[in-house]
């Protein structure tokens, strides 16, 4: 004779019926289960609702960078706002130096533009009351040498976008301030390779059209000179404004999730009903059965 299973009893006639261990077994499954795709759906609508935030946080600092490098130049901060300067605050703003180049201090940092591969050309640009802004003149390609008269060094005036310094280096590579490779614009480090004090964190992007301009100068101003194919060097105004921007992307993506869960969840609780309906069902229909066999033994 077959043996019941674990969990089940035997009517009259040998036919198993679920225990109540074994139904609130079957009970507490799909309750967790329903418990878990509940806290999972949670989870994805809060981040999918959080990416629309960030979405709106984005959009928001791209309109105001667009008014900053739009407007009027103003001053570069001086030493007493250092401390306040910041990213979402200053970055991409357009501001106006005046100062005189140190141009044996230079510093060629790796750079890839639309102009190809070469170095951008950072100069400290030391002011009247002694503090120093490194300004980056421009690009200029890895074989070109910088055609500037180093000799002269006359008071000059530059427009550019204010940027925060890159510590660190480029992607898996670090700056080597030793060995004077450098591939990022990374300020402090330059400044300290450079013997400078009173530096400005951030660098100046030098504009295209308002590269430098020298107001005081005992010769002929300092000025980039041309290469051997006739391009002018270092070329400035190539800085490139782009923010990654995924976040809708992100957002419908955790959404869809969400309603892939509550869908799992939905055909899970169908057919968790219509389980439990065809148990009901047997059930009936073994009583029914049972309920007529003892019928047939009293006769």
């Amino acid at each position: 004779m077959k043996q019941p299973q674990h969990g089940t009893v035997t009517d009259g006639k040998g036919a198993a019926t679920a225990t109540p261990q074994s139904r609130s077994r079957s009970r507490t499954v799909p309750l967790l289960l329903a418990i878990c795709g509940g806290l999972m759906f949670a989870g994805f609508v809060a981040l999918g609702t959080w990416q629309l935030k960030r979405l709106q946080w984005k959009l928001d600092l791209i309109e105001r960078v667009e008014q900053r490098v739009h407007a009027p130049a103003v001053a570069a901060p001086g030493p007493e706002r250092w401390q306040q300067i910041n990213a979402d605050a200053d970055e991409y703003r357009r501001v106006r130096l005046t100062g005189t180049f140190l141009y044996a201090l230079t510093a060629r940092v790796q750079a890839v533009t639309e102009l190809g591969s070469g170095f951008w050309l950072l100069t400290p640009l030391r002011s009247a009351d002694g503090s120093v802004v490194l300004v980056n003149r421009g690009f200029i390609p890895a074989k070109e040498n910088d055609h500037h008269d180093t000799t002269n060094s006359g008071v000059a005036v530059v427009t550019g976008l204010l940027r925060m310094s890159e510590p660190g280096g480029g992607f898996l590579r670090h700056n080597d301030p030793a060995a004077d490779r450098w591939f990022s614009r990374d300020v402090q480090a330059i400044a300290a390779a450079r013997g400078l004090t009173q530096t400005a964190p951030y660098f100046v992007d030098a504009d295209a059209t308002g590269v430098t301009k020298a107001i005081a100068s005992p010769g002929p101003s300092p000025g980039p000179g041309p290469g051997p194919n006739g391009q002018q060097y270092p070329v400035g105004g190539l800085t490139v404004i782009a923010f990654h921007n995924n976040h809708l992307v992100y957002a419908l993506t955790w959404y869809a999730l969400a309603l892939m869960v509550a869908g799992a969840c939905f055909w899970v609780g169908r057919e968790e009903r219509n389980s439990r309906r065809n148990a009901a069902a047997n059930t009936d229909s073994i009583d029914r059965e049972g309920e007529d066999g003892r019928r047939e033994d009293g006769k």
